[in-house]
């Protein structure tokens, strides 16, 4: 049983956070912590000017909205969004919060995957703690 359980949220078109949601509560240790997290990737500078003004805190607003409705129906849920690298940023976010399982959505795997890697792939490479990957 688990005492801090993190589940990367990802907002794509075909992404389900019900499977992450149940393993997370067959898991937890009575009074467990969930966290919902969403890492929003940096917009590069160059990017910034081209972005009409207040569409990146509207989308920010949207985000985190949506996380907070997700973790309303989680017992003990909280929901955070920060901005950084996906893998790097839910790896170190797990450290400083003492995170002790990670449940982590992974897709299946293409050949793009074997020369970029993916966020499931460096999360389970390098996380301190134990994960679940769900396919």
């Amino acid at each position: 049983m688990y005492n801090h359980i993190l589940i990367p949220v990802a907002f794509e078109k075909d992404s389900d956070t019900a499977p992450a949601i149940a393993t997370a509560r067959a898991l937890a240790a009575p009074d467990a912590r969930i966290t919902l997290l969403h890492v929003m990737e940096e917009t590069p500078p160059f990017a910034i000017s081209y972005i009409p003004e207040g569409d990146l805190m509207q989308l920010r607003n949207a985000l985190q909205n949506e996380l907070r409705s997700l973790a309303e129906n989680v017992e003990n849920g909280q929901a955070v969004l920060i901005e950084g690298h996906a893998g790097r940023t839910i790896l170190e976010w797990a450290d400083e919060n003492r995170v002790d399982c990670i449940i982590i959505a992974s897709h299946r795997p293409g050949l793009r995957d074997y020369f970029l890697g993916s966020t499931a792939n460096h999360v389970v490479r390098h996380a301190q703690c134990a994960v679940h990957v769900l396919r």
